[in-house]
């Protein structure tokens, strides 16, 4: 991991994306993990936050599972974000205090309206992180992550979700929507934070 090359790249343009980053193995393991099993772990996804919290499968229709830090393969993917955490703060004086993320599955015919991963009223999210892992990802398979400037009316660059892929973007600065899937997408969706969470 390229802790300087990653932070560069944020303090110019806010995003990055990397190609595979991760160790094969481990994204193999995270790819096994990321699977529906029967909703034993899976659960419907919610927008908002609170009594405001709902789900509305129009706007976000995807099924997620957190991460479980008791899990060896979640752990080791939780370490390696830790590590990035750290390299960050120290080069770029973030203050980012943890890390937390899920396992989203996008069954077919769903993808998520433009949003911003900030909560209303608690603005804690600093970075945001996507890990794809799908495997032979096919061009007309859809599902694309779509970036926005900052007033959301302009696509300023658009993601494959193609296995090992990650994208890090800055949680305030830009709007994004994920295309309709017409084949089971799978992603680990992230936000560091900073403290008072």
């Amino acid at each position: 991991m390229n802790i300087k090359h990653i932070a560069s790249q944020l303090e110019q343009t806010g995003y990055i994306v990397l190609d595979r980053p991760l160790q094969e193995g481990l994204l193999m393991r995270l790819s096994a993990r990321c699977r529906d099993d029967g909703h034993a772990r899976f659960q419907a996804a919610h927008i908002g936050r609170g009594g405001g919290k709902q789900q509305i499968g129009s706007v976000r229709g995807d099924v997620i599972s957190w991460l479980d830090a008791t899990d060896i393969t979640d752990l080791a993917f939780l370490s390696w974000m830790e590590e990035l955490r750290a390299g960050l703060n120290e080069t770029l004086y973030l203050g980012l205090f943890d890390y937390e993320c899920h396992y989203a599955i996008y069954p077919a015919g769903t993808g998520y309206a433009k949003h911003l991963d900030v909560l209303n009223g608690k603005k804690n999210r600093i970075l945001s992180s996507v890990l794809y892992l799908n495997e032979d990802w096919q061009a007309d398979d859809g599902g694309e992550l779509d970036m926005y400037d900052g007033t959301g009316a302009t696509i300023i660059a658009t993601v494959t979700p193609n296995a090992g892929t990650m994208i890090l973007f800055l949680s305030e600065t830009f709007p994004h929507e994920v295309r309709i899937a017409r084949s089971t997408r799978r992603s680990i969706a992230g936000w560091f934070r900073v403290s008072g969470s």
